[in-house]
């Protein structure tokens, strides 16, 4: 699909994922990205280099998902979007209500609007969440679904409801079923961060990492930048309608996680094991690794980085922006 000349609504632009997709798509030549943010997690300072780019800014009013007024106007007269704004799993868990509202209700809310403004195109973030614990690897698109925490629930719900609007009113529509993303603009230091940042956190603290279980549980983890191409790949490319996984087939343990950040680190700190709270272990899910087939196939979509190398970009990031000393 040609996006020269285009204009593109990114919905949660200033957030993890969002920052480098603004990034990517003025890599285009698109003639005007928009950011449309709450700022509850993106921060202004993640768009510094991009809005230097004449053709890039931040909607005026600012916005949430749930301004359906504030939204429509954003929506107006813009090409494409490009939506990430979501509740993160933890913030699902310990406030379920206010999930439903942002990532069901939400997500409702960006579809009719989408319609509503003839949007060519819509790419949405659905997430591997949705499939719970492997019944098979690597996980292929057709895996069933056997999430059963809020946020995998909303996002299953996305991708019904996404199904349904392609069907009635033929809005193009892609959505992307994430891997476990990792890199810069991750939220570093909050209480619902996630494994990178904690077990980087506790090394550059000359604390011993923490590993819950015996570290078997593997993961396919994929570096943001690689998601962020892949979103612009969707969006440029011919297919209209599917989800699809975004990672490397790769797995890895988180035993092997550690060691790796601990190498990278030259740290001679020696990893702490602890069982899982009952909580914890029931909630878990041991193994996620995604099949890269059909993206690659149909959207023309393959990783860059090794885990090495996406791992140390995020270190010397850490480094140059003094998070690791805080």
């Amino acid at each position: 699909m040609n996006i020269k000349g285009s204009k593109i609504l990114v919905i949660g632009g200033a957030g993890f994922i969002g920052s480098f997709v603004v990034s990517e798509l003025l890599k285009e030549d698109v003639s005007e990205v928009v950011i449309y943010d709450n700022f509850a997690r993106g921060k202004k300072s993640y768009l510094e280099e991009q809005l230097k780019d004449s053709r890039c800014s931040i909607f005026p009013i600012g916005g949430d998902i749930r301004d359906l007024d504030i939204l429509d106007a954003a929506v107006k007269g813009k090409d494409f979007v490009i939506a990430l704004a979501a509740m993160w799993l933890l913030h699902c868990k310990d406030f379920p209500r206010t999930a439903f509202e942002v990532n069901i209700a939400g997500t409702f809310n960006v579809l009719e609007a989408c319609v509503r403004h003839n949007v060519k195109k819509l790419v949405w973030s659905s997430s591997a969440s949705v499939y719970g614990d492997a019944v098979e690897l690597p996980m292929t698109e057709s895996h069933p679904f056997n999430n059963k925490n809020f946020y995998g629930a909303s996002k299953i719900a996305g991708e019904a409801m996404a199904a349904a609007f392609n069907d009635r009113y033929g809005l193009p529509i892609i959505g992307l079923r994430y891997m476990n993303v990792y890199g810069p603009h991750q939220d570093q230091t909050a209480a619902y961060t996630g494994v990178v940042p904690i077990m980087l956190n506790k090394i550059e603290a000359n604390e011993a990492p923490i590993i819950n279980g015996d570290g078997s549980q593997a993961y396919d983890f994929i570096y943001v930048e690689d998601v962020a191409r892949c979103n612009v790949e969707a969006l440029k490319s011919e297919t209209t309608f599917g989800m699809y996984n975004v990672g490397t087939e790769i797995q890895t343990s988180i035993k092997q996680l550690c060691d790796l950040i601990l190498e990278l680190k030259k740290s001679a700190l020696r990893v702490t094991y602890k069982p899982y709270s009952a909580d914890d272990a029931r909630a878990l899910v041991q193994n996620r690794i995604g099949s890269r087939y059909k993206a690659e196939k149909e959207l023309g979509f393959l990783y860059k980085f090794s885990l090495r190398d996406g791992m140390q970009k995020l270190i010397d990031w850490r480094i140059a922006t003094g998070v690791d000393k805080k």
